[in-house]
């Protein structure tokens, strides 16, 4: 089955500063990911900040032009299409921006916001069709239509992720990435928007990719997990088994964070305990001098003298778990107790 989006090889350089002797670098936010979304699953990608996340979201819908690699869509190579049959394109994928304020136009009331998108890609609609599809799309994602006469600063936080939201969808995508959708509003409003879009995946069909560092929403909503570290994908499997078994170290420390509820002494008092809590060493290399070999390998607890020298490749380490590690599933294992690693 040919999957909705595939990424193959994507690349991204950028111009760094220049350095000592007037030496320009490049900064390598993504490095030869592989990865694909089949129809109607919901992908999610997890990382740090600076990670690669933001870019690989927007490299995949060429608002970012890719130094290198392919991104297929459909089988359409996006990279090969002249403008034009890539704008008509463009109402099968759609992005949900995190910055919700800073993604609409502050001049724009909710109402033009959403029918813009409607006259580009759909021009045989009438205004009143228009003004009409504008109250679906609000009743879509929980909005009153007396909605569409506001502006957005006349809006909360959620509101306008709302609005955002039904702006992607007006065109009928397929494909929506949705880049760290709940990481600015309160938490209680988090699981209204995500909710929601686990009704709008389930409903429509969608095609989610889900740009993350919250991994409790992750562990919430995900089918998959693609784990992205310095550029490169270090992880990649069903969502069960990678909270269950993670098999990098980095997705393991990862984990160690995130608070687990479980109940205390067989009890069943369900009160929040944390899974052991690995500090990693120092901070993320940077992405215009990565280290050589594993590029994690100067924070990783369990690094051999291997790691330093040779890249270790994205490998499948049993059903369909992907980890690009030489030691895949040792710091998950009984060495977390404390006992020293092997020589």
């Amino acid at each position: 089955m040919t999957p909705l989006l595939e990424l193959r090889g994507l690349t991204k350089l950028y111009p760094a500063r220049r350095g000592v002797g007037g030496r320009r670098s490049l900064l390598r936010a993504l490095d030869g990911v592989d990865l694909a979304a089949a129809r109607g699953e919901c992908l999610a990608v997890v990382g740090e900040s600076g990670s690669g996340k933001t870019t690989l979201g927007r490299c995949a819908l060429r608002l970012v032009e890719p130094t290198a690699g392919e991104v297929r869509f459909d089988g359409e190579d996006l990279l090969a299409l002249p403008p034009d049959p890539l704008r008509r394109l463009r109402r099968r994928f759609q992005m949900v921006f995190q910055d919700s304020r800073g993604s609409l136009d502050p001049r724009q009331t909710v109402g033009a916001a959403l029918g813009e998108p409607l006259a580009l890609h759909q021009p045989a609609l009438g205004r009143a069709a228009r003004a009409r599809r504008v109250e679906e799309l609000l009743a879509t994602v929980g909005l009153p239509a007396t909605i569409a006469a506001r502006h957005p600063h006349q809006l909360s936080g959620g509101q306008r992720q709302r609005v955002g939201i039904a702006r992607a969808l007006a065109p009928g995508p397929e494909l929506v990435i949705a880049d760290e959708p709940v990481s600015a509003l309160d938490v209680s409003v988090r699981a209204q928007i995500l909710n929601l879009l686990a009704e709008l995946q389930s409903g429509m069909g969608l095609t989610l990719l889900v740009i993350a560092h919250d991994l409790a929403m992750v562990e919430q909503m995900a089918d998959r997990v693609a784990v992205l570290y310095l550029g490169k994908v270090v992880e990649l499997g069903r969502r069960g088994d990678v909270f269950a078994r993670p098999l990098h170290p980095y997705t393991v420390s990862l984990l160690s964070a995130v608070p687990v509820v479980a109940p205390e002494g067989g009890r069943g008092d369900g009160r929040q305990r944390r899974r052991e809590r690995i500090v990693l060493a120092g901070e993320p290399p940077s992405p215009a001098a990565p280290p050589p070999g594993c590029a994690f390998h100067t924070r990783c607890p369990i690094a051999r003298q291997r790691c330093a020298v040779e890249a270790p490749p994205l490998a499948d380490q049993g059903g369909g778990h992907l980890a690009a590690c030489f030691f895949a599933g040792e710091l998950a294992g009984p060495r977390r107790a404390g006992a020293p690693p092997a020589a």
